[in-house]
């Protein structure tokens, strides 16, 4: 008797990262990363945009003394995942619209407009995860799906 075998269309990717919650932890985030989806054979834009967010927001809003954040990249099919975990789960992140003449405050709202879908999973406490999804597959080369 043998056991069923588990076939995906693709292999599921991922790489899991724990890093410092300083603005150079952020920053090497966003060069694994991009250096991953190079490995990967995966397109860059705009993941490298979403990580660099997130990872910024981690250090800024969600650092605590000593402790680290997450950063999980995994691809299923033709959708890319990015999550950040950060231990400020006290906060949760909303895009907020910043005075024109303000430098800083629009991440969230940077990186709405670029994934296809993200959104904030609180917990377990003290955690919190913020995660983006992107498709892999350039616009362009997408398949239509057949009219009716």
């Amino acid at each position: 008797m043998r056991a069923p075998e588990n076939h995906l269309a693709r292999p599921v990717r991922n790489l899991s990262l724990q890093l410092s919650s300083t603005p150079r932890g952020a920053r090497f985030a966003r060069l694994l990363a991009t250096e991953q989806l190079r490995t990967w054979g995966l397109p860059s834009h705009p993941a490298e945009l979403i990580v660099g967010e997130l990872a910024a927001n981690a250090v800024t809003h969600g650092r605590v003394s000593g402790r680290d954040f997450r950063l999980l990249l995994y691809v299923v099919s033709d959708t890319l995942r990015i999550k950040v975990t950060d231990t400020r789960g006290d906060w949760l992140p909303c895009p907020q619209h910043s005075p024109d003449d303000a430098e800083s405050g629009r991440g969230l709202l940077l990186v709405e407009a670029v994934a296809d879908r993200w959104g904030v999973v609180p917990g377990p406490p003290p955690l919190k995860t913020v995660w983006a999804e992107v498709g892999t597959v350039p616009t362009g080369q997408r398949p239509v799906p057949p009219r009716r």
